[in-house]
């Protein structure tokens, strides 16, 4: 019989299984039948997530938009920190308890050196909400709201840094745009967060995700939303800079070439030798890097827990493995999205903090690393064992110091505070008195200065941050006049340890290293005698050199601003002039795999070449004598 001669319930089941079909849900009658019949084409979040109230809440068999959207939790976004306990975390407790106190929520780690910065630590701690935690130590933590921060560090945060914050919807910045929680992950926006999907009924509006299909592995797109500013790795992994930044129309009559958040320009720059070969974000970082083992860190280095030697393996040792042997590891849960799922009996790297990887593991006596979402076996150099990996006193250089190709920096940030305007406050959810703004004197990205981390390795380190900062009252008048925080008793400037994510194979050429001041933060300089005359300047910075940290004055290194994170610092007088030496050896010996540099450095046998050199240049040329 033609459906149209049917009886009328078998029209109505034939409609609803209809709606099935376009939406992926399963049932075509039961809890969800009125969403259905309403969101026809909305895609299926996945296999694992078929039903519509469990994670929406309301009244799934109600047909009245009304009724049926009574009692909805969100009703957009059931991800949103608000409603984690009843919606994600019902079902995934673990995650749940992981993520709210990692660093992408809790932001502390940035909250804690924007306080450095501006106005000094006070003894406590902060989060973007109140947390009971536990410590790096695994001694318990408290962390503070930041809404109580009540000076300028907790406005800046507030009012600049907090909407890249993961809780937080950011439906206004173009190509910035994601959604709070779980969902600014696992269900991306597009660049001006509007759904493109199947569903007529929200096709096209604003703010929502791109599709209602969850992103079990977020692709580098996600990544991009959140880390394009300050340290601008996704712009560095991806090839990007943004040193052009002043929105000046090019070729057509278009500002460009490209054009990301903020209205900025971005030109391309080698990309990272890991993105030329495919990988993506996820493919080296591990779950806990992003979403946190349950410590509540205070800085990112303690909790990301991926180094250069899981792959490559150092100088000395090859990676460390460990055979996969317990049938509910989290390597087994966790690749069951990859194209190949990990099995019991591989052999897993280990990250630096001795946890197995869930796609980089060793096979036929070589290293591989599969792509997460293409599922691309990429094979990793092992370099244990390389003559110019095993140079004498290289032991303190991180990978990166050598092999990075670029590192952002910008120099003389100049910041207002108006009180005599309003700006949101995105974590109080309203404006409030008090508006930034910001210029800049200059910005590079090679050469880049290097100094001693919180591990005692040589890395490159950037302003972080270099700020000049002006108050003016509710009047206009000035409260203070570019004035520089105090760090650690003075007022000075900071720079910070950071891997800028844009790593090549060739590495840093030895005599840049050792024959180009900058490389040891003096900045840009002209050599006069024994003094090291700082060129880059700006009204605030005096005599001292704005991109440097330390300064050559009668034949002496003399540190002047700050290197942050504990125990960092500049190389000091002896350091920087041992480095210096190697120029004479580097004038006959330019290959780092010569065998004298696998050697301890014999100032005996140095200042015998110096010698016959001398010799050499004394001699008549014409008659040898």
């Amino acid at each position: 019989m033609h459906p149209m001669h049917s009886a009328p319930g078998a029209w109505l089941a034939l409609s609803l299984c209809l709606a099935t079909a376009l939406t992926g849900c399963r049932a075509p009658a039961g809890p969800d039948a009125g969403c259905v019949g309403c969101h026809r084409g909305l895609e299926l979040v996945s296999p694992t997530h078929p039903g519509c109230v469990p994670c929406h809440g309301g009244d799934g068999a109600a047909t009245e938009e009304k009724a049926a959207h009574r009692g909805m939790l969100g009703p957009k976004n059931p991800s949103d920190p608000k409603h984690w306990e009843a919606t994600c975390g019902a079902c995934h407790a673990q995650q749940l308890q992981r993520v709210r106190s990692s660093l992408m929520v809790t932001n502390a780690g940035i909250i804690k050196n924007i306080q450095e910065t501006w106005d000094g630590v006070d003894g406590r701690r902060y989060g973007v909400a109140p947390l009971d935690g536990f410590g790096a130590d695994g001694a318990p933590v408290r962390l503070e709201g930041v809404a109580e921060l009540d000076n300028l560090a907790g406005e800046l945060y507030r009012k600049f840094c907090a909407l890249c914050h993961v809780g937080i919807e950011d439906n206004v910045s173009y190509r910035g745009t994601h959604a709070a929680g779980c969902a600014a992950c696992h269900f991306p926006y597009d660049d001006t967060g509007t759904y493109q999907g199947g569903d007529p009924t929200v096709k096209g509006k604003h703010p929502y995700s791109e599709t209602h299909a969850m992103a079990a592995l977020p692709d580098n797109r996600v990544c991009f939303r959140c880390h394009n500013r300050s340290g601008r790795i996704a712009l560095s992994y991806q090839g990007l800079y943004d040193g052009n930044n002043g929105v000046v129309p090019t070729q057509g009559g278009q500002p460009g070439p490209t054009m990301i958040s903020g209205a900025r320009n971005a030109i391309r720059i080698a990309p990272d030798v890991h993105h030329q070969k495919g990988l993506e974000c996820i493919d080296c970082h591990t779950s806990r890097d992003l979403m946190g083992d349950g410590y509540a860190y205070e800085n990112l280095y303690q909790q990301v827990e991926i180094a250069c030697e899981d792959c490559h393996g150092s100088a000395t040792e090859r990676p460390r493995t460990e055979v996969l042997t317990r049938e509910h590891g989290d390597p087994l849960r966790e690749s069951r999205s990859y194209p190949r799922p990990v099995t019991l009996g591989t052999e897993l790297l280990l990250t630096t903090k001795g946890r197995p990887y869930s796609n980089a593991f060793v096979e036929g006596g070589k290293v591989w690393v599969q792509g997460k979402r293409s599922g691309k076996l990429h094979e990793s150099r092992v370099i244990t064992g390389t003559p110019e990996h095993g140079i004498v006193g290289h032991e303190r250089l991180a990978c990166h110091t050598c092999h990075s190709r670029a590192v952002p920096q910008c120099y003389g940030c100049h910041t207002r505070y108006d009180q005599a305007l309003t700006a949101m406050d995105w974590i109080k959810g309203y404006p409030t008195p008090g508006a930034f703004s910001e210029t800049e004197d200059y910005r590079m990205a090679y050469p880049f200065p290097l100094a001693l981390d919180q591990r005692g390795k040589v890395v490159p380190v950037t302003p972080g941050c270099q700020t000049f900062v002006t108050v003016t009252d509710p009047e206009g008048r000035p409260v203070q006049q570019g004035y520089v925080a105090r760090y650690k008793g003075k007022n000075q400037l900071r720079f910070a340890p950071f891997y800028s994510h844009n790593t090549g194979v060739k590495a840093v050429g030895c005599a840049e290293c050792h024959g180009n001041p900058a490389f040891l933060g003096f900045g840009q300089h002209a050599a006069a005698g024994d003094e090291l005359a700082p060129t880059l300047l700006c009204e605030r910075s005096g005599e001292r050199p704005l991109d440097g940290f330390v300064t050559l004055e009668g034949g002496r290194v003399r540190p002047f601003s700050a290197i942050t994170r504990e125990g960092s610092r500049a190389l000091d007088d002896a350091e920087v002039k041992r480095v210096w030496r190697v120029n004479l050896c580097l004038a006959c010996h330019q290959d780092p795999k010569d065998p004298i540099y696998q050697r301890k450095l014999d100032y005996g046998k140095l200042e015998e070449c110096l010698r016959r050199g001398r010799l050499a240049s004394s001699r008549d040329p014409r008659t040898g004598g």
